[in-house]
């Protein structure tokens, strides 16, 4: 009995360690992001400076639907797409070499109004590869609740 229960202690941190999402009662996942990066923003920073290694490596690899949690600085603010969705769009460098798009849905979740060029940004959404860096989309909350909800961070506040 101690051993299954060990076990069971075990995977349960697991979770919470690694931030995997959770199976609800009916069957589809939650994302617990969210939370957590609202309960303890110093780990959070940390974990998505440490995942800008993870997209450097999608990167290299012309890697597609990668899902990432990162940290960047906003170089670039660029006019809204405005065919077919919505999506705000910034430039955002992670590394010294490494710079991605995010196109952030702006239909689906609130658009950040006070963002400036040299402003830091996390975010929680899906790699795409391509040769100018990369696009991370699916920052938002998904109204069918097929898709983990992605998020931008920004000065404190959460949009999805």
């Amino acid at each position: 009995m101690k051993k299954w229960l060990a076990l069971l202690v075990i995977i349960v941190l697991s979770y919470q360690w690694f931030d995997l999402p959770q199976q609800n009662v009916a069957g589809s996942f939650t994302d617990t992001s969210t939370n957590a990066l609202k309960s303890n923003s110093t780990v959070q920073h940390s974990v998505a400076q440490n995942n800008n290694a993870l997209i450097q490596q999608a990167f290299e690899h012309q890697q597609q639907n990668v899902q990432v949690q990162g940290l960047g600085t906003v170089v670039k603010l660029l006019p809204d797409d405005t065919k077919g969705a919505r999506h705000q769009r910034l430039i955002v460098k992670l590394t010294s070499t490494l710079t991605v798009l995010i196109a952030h849905n702006i239909d689906l979740a609130p658009r950040i109004d006070a963002i400036s060029v040299g402003d830091e940004i996390q975010f929680y959404g899906v790699y795409e590869w391509n040769n100018k860096g990369g696009v991370v989309h699916w920052t938002h909350h998904d109204p069918n609740g097929r898709h983990l909800n992605g998020w931008l961070m920004h000065q404190g506040k959460t949009y999805q």
